[in-house]
Protein backbone atom coordinates (compact mmCIF):
# COMPACT_ATOMS: atom_id res chain seq x y z
CA UNK A 1 0.00 0.00 0.00
CA UNK A 2 2.68 2.14 0.97
CA UNK A 3 4.02 2.01 -2.51
CA UNK A 4 0.95 2.36 -4.15
CA UNK A 5 0.64 5.98 -1.92
CA UNK A 6 4.39 7.03 -3.38
CA UNK A 7 3.01 6.10 -7.14
CA UNK A 8 -0.09 8.22 -6.98
CA UNK A 9 1.97 10.85 -5.37
CA UNK A 10 4.32 10.99 -8.12
CA UNK A 11 1.30 10.76 -10.87
CA UNK A 12 -0.20 13.82 -8.90
CA UNK A 13 3.00 15.89 -8.60
CA UNK A 14 3.94 15.36 -12.53
CA UNK A 15 0.12 16.34 -13.75
CA UNK A 16 0.19 19.39 -11.44
CA UNK A 17 3.47 20.41 -13.06
CA UNK A 18 3.19 23.65 -14.88
CA UNK A 19 4.66 23.90 -18.25
CA UNK A 20 6.74 27.14 -19.44
CA UNK A 21 4.76 29.12 -21.68
CA UNK A 22 6.33 29.17 -24.82
CA UNK A 23 8.40 31.59 -26.69
CA UNK A 24 6.45 33.74 -29.32
CA UNK A 25 8.10 31.94 -32.33
CA UNK A 26 6.79 29.09 -31.14
CA UNK A 27 2.98 29.89 -30.86
CA UNK A 28 1.59 30.08 -34.79
CA UNK A 29 0.02 32.49 -36.04
CA UNK A 30 -4.01 32.21 -35.79
CA UNK A 31 -5.44 30.91 -38.95
CA UNK A 32 -8.98 33.13 -40.05
CA UNK A 33 -11.74 31.29 -40.19
CA UNK A 34 -12.47 33.37 -43.29
CA UNK A 35 -10.49 35.06 -46.40
CA UNK A 36 -11.72 38.00 -46.10
CA UNK A 37 -10.45 39.05 -49.34
CA UNK A 38 -13.05 36.57 -50.94
CA UNK A 39 -16.12 39.40 -49.71
CA UNK A 40 -18.14 40.13 -52.44
CA UNK A 41 -20.33 43.27 -51.83
CA UNK A 42 -23.02 41.83 -54.48
CA UNK A 43 -23.68 39.70 -52.93
CA UNK A 44 -24.08 40.69 -49.29
CA UNK A 45 -26.07 43.38 -50.94
CA UNK A 46 -28.43 41.44 -52.42
CA UNK A 47 -28.57 38.80 -49.38
CA UNK A 48 -29.44 41.97 -47.28
CA UNK A 49 -26.37 41.24 -45.44
CA UNK A 50 -25.17 44.05 -43.02
CA UNK A 51 -21.69 44.64 -42.75
CA UNK A 52 -21.20 41.18 -40.57
CA UNK A 53 -22.80 39.40 -42.97
CA UNK A 54 -25.50 38.60 -41.13
CA UNK A 55 -29.18 39.68 -41.18
CA UNK A 56 -32.85 39.23 -39.64
CA UNK A 57 -35.05 36.21 -40.52
CA UNK A 58 -38.48 35.24 -38.77
CA UNK A 59 -38.70 31.76 -37.26
CA UNK A 60 -41.82 30.05 -37.23
CA UNK A 61 -42.51 27.10 -34.77
CA UNK A 62 -44.86 24.90 -36.18
CA UNK A 63 -46.54 22.92 -33.46
CA UNK A 64 -49.59 20.56 -33.48
CA UNK A 65 -53.14 22.16 -33.97
CA UNK A 66 -56.30 21.34 -32.49
CA UNK A 67 -57.94 19.75 -35.24
CA UNK A 68 -55.54 16.66 -35.80
CA UNK A 69 -58.66 13.74 -36.36
CA UNK A 70 -58.40 13.91 -40.26
CA UNK A 71 -58.74 10.50 -42.22
CA UNK A 72 -55.55 9.01 -43.58
CA UNK A 73 -56.81 10.25 -47.12
CA UNK A 74 -57.20 13.48 -45.67
CA UNK A 75 -53.81 13.83 -44.30
CA UNK A 76 -52.24 12.94 -47.42
CA UNK A 77 -53.30 14.97 -48.95
CA UNK A 78 -53.20 18.27 -46.76
CA UNK A 79 -49.77 17.02 -46.27
CA UNK A 80 -48.90 17.20 -49.56
CA UNK A 81 -50.51 20.66 -49.80
CA UNK A 82 -48.56 21.74 -46.86
CA UNK A 83 -45.39 20.50 -48.87
CA UNK A 84 -46.33 22.46 -52.20
CA UNK A 85 -46.86 25.79 -50.32
CA UNK A 86 -43.76 25.04 -48.86
CA UNK A 87 -41.70 24.51 -51.93
CA UNK A 88 -43.82 27.66 -53.21
CA UNK A 89 -42.83 30.08 -51.04
CA UNK A 90 -38.98 28.73 -51.38
CA UNK A 91 -39.52 29.41 -54.74
CA UNK A 92 -40.49 33.03 -54.19
CA UNK A 93 -37.35 33.80 -52.03
CA UNK A 94 -39.68 34.02 -49.07
CA UNK A 95 -38.78 31.17 -47.43
CA UNK A 96 -35.10 30.13 -46.68
CA UNK A 97 -35.87 26.81 -44.53
CA UNK A 98 -38.39 24.88 -43.65
CA UNK A 99 -38.39 21.30 -42.14
CA UNK A 100 -40.04 18.67 -39.60
CA UNK A 101 -38.25 18.18 -35.95
CA UNK A 102 -38.03 13.78 -35.29
CA UNK A 103 -40.44 12.43 -32.39
CA UNK A 104 -43.56 13.39 -31.41
CA UNK A 105 -43.85 15.86 -29.79
CA UNK A 106 -45.99 18.93 -29.28
CA UNK A 107 -43.07 21.03 -31.79
CA UNK A 108 -43.89 19.29 -35.61
CA UNK A 109 -41.39 21.55 -37.54
CA UNK A 110 -39.50 24.79 -38.47
CA UNK A 111 -39.98 27.59 -40.92
CA UNK A 112 -36.83 30.14 -41.40
CA UNK A 113 -38.87 33.44 -43.23
CA UNK A 114 -37.01 36.00 -45.26
CA UNK A 115 -39.33 38.72 -44.61
CA UNK A 116 -38.94 41.88 -42.80
CA UNK A 117 -41.38 41.30 -40.16
CA UNK A 118 -43.73 39.07 -37.95
CA UNK A 119 -46.67 40.38 -39.44
CA UNK A 120 -45.72 39.62 -42.99
CA UNK A 121 -44.25 36.28 -42.04
CA UNK A 122 -47.67 35.30 -40.32
CA UNK A 123 -49.59 35.98 -43.22
CA UNK A 124 -47.31 33.73 -45.34
CA UNK A 125 -47.65 31.23 -42.42
CA UNK A 126 -51.66 30.85 -42.50
CA UNK A 127 -51.01 30.61 -46.15
CA UNK A 128 -49.97 27.16 -45.50
CA UNK A 129 -52.97 24.75 -45.84
CA UNK A 130 -52.55 22.68 -42.74
CA UNK A 131 -52.40 26.12 -40.85
CA UNK A 132 -55.74 26.52 -42.26
CA UNK A 133 -56.96 23.17 -41.48
CA UNK A 134 -55.96 23.60 -37.77
CA UNK A 135 -53.77 20.68 -38.16
CA UNK A 136 -50.62 23.53 -37.25
CA UNK A 137 -50.14 26.59 -35.20
CA UNK A 138 -47.47 28.23 -35.13
CA UNK A 139 -45.12 30.42 -32.90
CA UNK A 140 -42.92 33.07 -34.57
CA UNK A 141 -39.58 34.60 -33.14
CA UNK A 142 -37.06 37.19 -35.04
CA UNK A 143 -33.90 35.80 -35.70
CA UNK A 144 -30.25 37.44 -36.56
CA UNK A 145 -28.18 35.20 -38.32
CA UNK A 146 -25.62 34.09 -41.57
CA UNK A 147 -27.11 36.07 -44.69
CA UNK A 148 -25.14 32.43 -46.06
CA UNK A 149 -28.91 30.73 -44.69
CA UNK A 150 -30.03 33.29 -48.53
CA UNK A 151 -28.37 30.00 -50.84
CA UNK A 152 -29.66 27.26 -48.64
CA UNK A 153 -32.20 26.28 -51.56
CA UNK A 154 -30.05 26.67 -54.52
CA UNK A 155 -27.66 24.45 -52.85
CA UNK A 156 -30.87 22.03 -51.52
CA UNK A 157 -32.05 21.79 -55.62
CA UNK A 158 -28.81 20.58 -56.75
CA UNK A 159 -29.07 18.00 -53.93
CA UNK A 160 -32.94 17.05 -54.27
CA UNK A 161 -32.84 13.74 -56.25
CA UNK A 162 -36.82 13.36 -55.38
CA UNK A 163 -39.63 16.25 -54.61
CA UNK A 164 -41.71 14.88 -51.48
CA UNK A 165 -44.53 17.49 -52.41
CA UNK A 166 -44.83 15.44 -55.61
CA UNK A 167 -45.57 12.74 -54.16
Amino acid sequence: MKKFSIFLVLIIAFSCKQKEAPTPKEVPAPTPIVDKSAYNAEKAKAFGADEYGMKKYIFAFLKKGPNRDQDSITKAELQRAHLKNINRLAAEGKLVLAGPFFGEENLLGLYIFNVPDLATAEALANSDPAIKAGSLTLELKEWYGSAALMEVNEIHGTLEKKDVASE
